[in-house]
């Protein structure tokens, strides 16, 4: 399998990105790859790579938003004993680790002002100064780069330098959102299906009907989003076909719930989407607490493992609702009192996987949703064991 045949598809887009990565791989000018995050810009990054005459030598990513602010000078250029503390000894930046290979600046548009006017001089000039070091260090290296954000936006609000775009956008290429190529969604289904088979068993399949709700979904994921869905439902339905219409609301998609298919097809489905964490929540207070018989009834026709899960999930849902109704000022306080520091344990945790849902695991998206550093939510993912979700 050639490089650009590592890119999965079978639309013209698809095709016609493969043929450009053949085309541009063996040159030596920067490239810029823009597409939606989630679109596999790293992947068509390591395709034009491998399409060169440096693939024998190494491919250095760097992930320019994910690197916090004061280190990224640091990362990229490198540093000299002794230049800031903590620079215990010299350091190679990531520029000179990929000399005679290949650079890859994702999340271009994340990086400071500052920063890239010093990139922007290491493109033109071809050599790099380390922080404290009074020397420059020649480099052979093909940068490339990616973002996921509007430049020419960022240009207008003199976030982004217009020198450097027309620097890095000298060979550009575009990957289509996986929304406009719905040709590829089988094709991906099966690959990742195929990857993430479980014990010996084979791949997951998806029912019929099922399949018309992923090619009608828009995919604001994009392929990441699929690719997690596809492991989910295998670790969840090993060797079977999955029928979303079968599966627990929750480990559906808002937006696939939201289809006029799946509305449909849930038929007695219907009561277990209404339990959504948070559903009852008014502004009044709770709606009508659902009973046991209630969630019985509902699940009924889903695993005992699944069926427990679910009533616990429901259950701590409910407490952690409870208590945000406490804290507003309404509801009964419990006789027996309750468990202060567990339950915003909980709460946070709660927070924490529906903001992950949401982000389709993308850590940085779902820091910055929750207004935290993307370590501290990394550490809280830990925390609550919630490595799956991301």
């Amino acid at each position: 399998m050639t490089s650009s045949q590592k890119i999965i598809g079978q639309s013209a887009a698809i095709e016609e990105l493969r043929t450009l990565i053949e085309m541009v791989g063996p040159s030596e000018s920067t490239v810029l790859i823009l597409g939606d995050s989630g679109t596999g810009k790293e992947l068509v990054a390591r395709a034009l790579h491998e399409c060169s005459s440096r693939a024998s030598g190494p491919f250095i990513p760097v992930n320019c938003g994910a690197i916090p602010r004061d280190l990224l000078e640091s990362e990229l250029f490198g540093h000299r004993k002794g230049s800031f503390t903590g620079a215990i000894s010299d350091r190679k930046g990531r520029f000179e680790l990929a000399n005679k290979g290949t650079l890859f600046l994702d999340e271009i548009g994340d990086m400071p002002i500052d920063l890239q006017v010093k990139l922007l001089r290491v493109l033109q000039e071809r050599q790099v100064d380390s922080v404290g070091s009074l020397l420059s260090t020649p480099i052979d290296v093909r940068v490339l780069a990616a973002t996921h954000k509007d430049i020419s936006g960022l240009i207008e609000k003199s976030l982004f330098r217009e020198d450097l775009y027309y620097r890095l956008n000298v060979l550009p290429i575009e990957i289509k959102a996986l929304r406009e190529r719905t040709d590829d969604v089988p094709v991906l289904f099966e690959y990742f299906a195929q990857q993430h088979a479980v014990d010996g068993k084979d791949p997951i399949t998806l029912h019929p009907t099922s399949m018309q709700l992923f090619l009608d979904y828009g995919w604001p994921g994009n392929v990441r989003e699929l690719a997690n869905l596809v492991d989910r439902y295998s670790s969840l339905y090993p060797g079977q076909v999955v029928d979303l219409h079968k599966v627990i609301p929750s480990m559906v998609p808002a937006g696939i719930r939201a289809l006029e298919g799946w509305a449909k097809g849930s038929g007695e489905r219907q009561v277990v989407a209404s339990l959504s964490p948070f559903s009852g929540l008014t502004a009044k207070g709770f709606s009508v607490e659902p009973n046991s018989s209630d969630i019985l009834s509902a699940i009924s026709d889903v695993s005992e493992a699944e069926s427990l899960a679910f009533i616990h999930d429901e259950q701590l849902n409910h407490e952690v609702e409870q208590t945000i109704l406490l804290a507003q000022g309404g509801g009964v306080f419990p006789e027996e009192g309750l468990q202060l520091k567990q339950h915003l344990l909980d709460i946070e945790r709660n927070l924490i996987r529906h903001a992950l849902s949401n982000a389709s695991g993308n850590v940085s998206k779902t820091a910055r949703m929750l207004n935290l550093q993307r370590t501290t939510l990394i550490e809280k993912i830990n925390k609550h064991g919630l490595a799956d979700n991301a």
